[in-house]
C-alpha cells in the first residue's frame, strides 16, 4: 500500500449491540480498520458475522455502542451536529442488497432517485432535479424515460441500477455497497461489478464492498478484511490473502470457493473452522500487524507459528 494514500474512513474499536441493556447481543465486538481514499475495501464473512452491521453503523443507520468512526477527519458516530449529519448523508451513500425491498414500490423512479435532493442544503428547482435524475439514469446505463415508471416494471439488474443512481445523484465520496449483486442473476452480476468499477474511476469514489463471496471480492477489491462473529480475523491486500492466508478461518473460507475448472479444484472437502480447538482461555488472542499491511488475530502461540510461515 502506497504511503501517499490518505485515509478517508477510520474505524476504531467499533462495537454494536442489539437487544436490551440487561441482555445485549454483541453483534460487533471491537473492530478497527482504515479505508484509503479511492480504494475498494472488502469486508467478507458468513451470514450473521456482523459485516452488514458495520456498514450500517458507518452510515448511521445503527447506533454504535462504543468506538469511533472518523470520516475525512471528523467523528461521525454518536451525537453530532445537524450540519455534520447532513454532510454525512450527502458524502456517504449506501447500495442495498435487495434491489426490490430497498425501493419504494409505490413511487416512480423519478422520485426514488431524487428523494435525497429534497433534504439537501441546496434547494433545487423541479427542472434541476429532473436534469439530475436524467443524468444519473444515463450514468448507470438506463434510459431517462424510465423515470416515469414504477420499480415493479424493471428486472432485478435494472432495479439495482436504479439503487446505484439514487446513491450517485448525491455526488458522494464514499459508498457502502452491501452485497449489491447477491440477489441478481449470475449473468447480470458482472455487468453491475463493471459498472461500479467504471464509476469509481470516473468519479474517484471509495467503496466499502460487503460480500460473502470471495471470488467476487478478488475481482473488485484492493484489500479485504475477514470477519467472524463480530471480530476481524485477518486483513490484507487481496492477493496476499488469496496466495498466503494465515488465519484458519480465512483458509476455511477460501477452501469453500467453488472452482469452475476441475483441474484447479483442491483435493478433499472444504476446511471447517473450529474455534474450540484454540487455546484462547489462557492465551488470549490479539489483533496486530504481522507484516506491512497484513493484520491477523492470534494468540501468542499462533503468532509465533504465523511468523515462521512468513520467513
Amino acid at each position: 500500500m502506497s504511503e501517499e494514500r490518505k485515509v478517508l474512513l477510520s474505524v476504531r474499536d467499533m462495537k454494536v449491540d442489539f437487544g436490551s441493556r440487561r441482555k445485549p447481543f454483541h453483534a460487533v465486538k471491537g473492530v478497527s480498520f482504515d479505508i484509503y481514499r479511492g480504494e475498494t475495501f472488502g469486508l467478507v464473512g458468513e451470514s450473521g458475522s456482523g459485516k452488514t452491521t458495520i456498514g450500517r453503523a458507518i452510515i448511521r443507520i445503527y447506533e454504535t455502542a462504543g468506538g469511533e468512526v472518523i470520516f475525512d477527519g471528523q467523528k461521525i458516530n454518536g451525537k453530532i451536529s445537524k450540519e455534520l449529519d447532513r454532510q454525512v448523508t450527502r458524502k456517504i451513500q449506501m447500495i442495498f442488497q435487495d434491489p426490490m425491498a430497498s425501493l419504494n414500490e409505490r413511487a416512480k423512479v423519478d422520485y426514488i432517485v431524487s428523494e435525497g435532493l429534497y433534504n439537501s442544503d441546496r434547494k433545487f428547482t423541479k427542472e434541476e432535479r429532473a436534469e439530475k435524475v436524467h443524468q444519473a439514469l444515463l450514468d448507470v446505463g438506463l434510459l431517462p424515460e424510465f423515470a416515469s415508471r414504477f420499480p415493479h416494471e424493471f428486472s432485478g439488474g435494472q432495479r439495482q441500477r436504479i439503487g446505484i443512481a439514487r446513491a450517485l445523484i448525491m455526488e458522494p465520496e464514499f459508498i457502502v455497497a452491501d452485497e449489491p449483486i447477491s440477489a441478481l442473476d449470475v449473468s447480470i452480476r458482472a455487468q453491475v461489478l463493471n459498472l461500479l468499477s467504471e464509476l469509481q474511476k470516473e468519479r474517484g469514489l471509495t467503496y466499502l464492498f460487503i460480500s460473502h463471496d470471495l471470488s467476487v471480492m478478488r475481482f473488485i477489491c484492493d484489500r479485504i478484511a475477514v470477519i467472524h462473529k463480530g471480530l476481524l480475523m485477518e486483513l490484507g491486500e487481496t492477493e496476499t490473502l488469496f496466495r498466503h492466508p494465515l488465519h484458519p478461518y480465512t483458509k476455511a473460507l477460501l477452501s469453500a470457493v467453488p472452482m469452475p475448472s476441475p483441474d484447479h479444484r483442491t483435493e478433499g472437502p472444504p476446511l471447517i473452522y473450529d474455534e474450540s480447538v484454540h487455546d484462547y482461555a489462557t492465551d488470549k488472542p490479539f489483533w496486530a500487524e504481522i507484516e506491512p499491511g497484513h493484520f491477523v488475530r492470534a494468540n501468542q502461540a499462533e503468532w509465533d507459528k504465523y511468523q515462521k510461515e512468513l520467513t
